[in-house]
């Protein structure tokens, strides 16, 4: 069995691509990062993948949108823990 990836990962990944993503291109970056069979988890949740850890980061205010989809600023990863 796999490690649980903390979405901070995701996060950061997203910061170093310097992008813009749509919710198809971040789950293929995460599949390509990752691995499809990826499991992922934050501080208030676990046992996610690809798909729910992006429907969790959107609910909660983790992404920035544009008019070209939409990435995350650094300040809105915590830094607790």
């Amino acid at each position: 069995m796999s490690q649980s990836i903390h979405g901070h990962e995701v996060m950061e990944m997203m910061l170093a691509q310097d992008g813009q993503f749509t919710r198809a291109s971040l789950k293929q970056a995460i599949d390509s990062r990752f691995g499809a069979d990826a499991r992922f988890h934050t501080c208030s949740a676990s046992e996610m993948d690809a798909e729910a850890l992006i429907d969790f980061l959107a609910k909660r205010g983790k992404f920035i949108e544009s008019g070209q989809g939409f990435q995350t600023r650094a300040d809105k990863i915590c830094q607790h823990g």
